[in-house]
C-alpha cells in the first residue's frame, strides 16, 4: 500500500502561498487519467455554472475578447499533476489538477499569493466562491470524462 503523502507543483510554485483550497474526488470508472485533459475540462466554460459562463460571456463580448483565456492553458505536466498558472496585478494564482489512477482519485489544488495591500479585500468573493464553484466544476469533469449523460 502506498503511504501518505502530500506533494503538488502548486506548492512548488508558490511556496509560501496566502490562501489554498484543496478539493478531492473519485476518479470514474473508464475517465481517462491523463491530468492535461482534466486541466483543460475542469477549466473549460463547459464546466463553469450555466450562470457564471452567461456573465463570463457577456464580458467577452462587451470588451471584445474570446471567451477562451489564455491565461487557463495548461503551463507544466509533471507525473500525475497538470500546472496552470496565472500572474495577475493583484494576485498570482496557481491550479494544479493531479489523477492518481492507483487510488483512483482527483485532486484540484488552489493556491494565491498576493500582491499589494487591497489583494486580500479583492479576493474575498473568489475565497467565499470556490469550494462551491470547485465542487460543481468537478462534478461536470467527471460526467464529460466518464461518459454518463443526464
Amino acid at each position: 500500500m502506498k503511504q501518505p503523502s502530500f506533494w503538488s507543483l502548486v506548492l512548488a510554485d508558490i511556496t509560501d502561498p496566502d490562501y489554498t483550497h484543496v478539493c478531492i474526488d473519485v476518479l470514474p470508472a473508464h475517465a481517462t487519467a491523463d491530468p492535461a485533459a482534466w486541466a483543460r475540462r475542469l477549466l473549460s466554460a463547459a464546466a463553469l455554472p450555466r450562470w457564471l459562463a452567461g456573465v463570463l460571456s457577456l464580458r467577452a463580448l462587451l470588451t471584445g475578447r474570446s471567451l477562451q483565456c489564455d491565461a487557463l492553458r495548461v503551463r507544466h505536466v509533471e507525473g500525475d499533476e497538470a500546472l496552470v498558472a496565472v500572474d495577475g496585478r493583484r494576485f498570482d494564482v496557481r491550479i494544479g489538477i493531479g489523477v492518481d489512477e492507483e487510488m483512483a482519485l482527483v485532486r484540484v489544488i488552489t493556491a494565491l499569493r498576493f500582491k499589494g495591500a487591497g489583494a486580500q479585500l479583492m479576493s474575498l468573493p473568489v475565497r467565499a466562491a470556490l469550494p462551491f464553484l470547485m465542487r460543481g466544476m468537478i462534478a461536470r469533469t467527471r460526467r464529460a470524462l466518464s461518459g454518463v449523460t443526464l
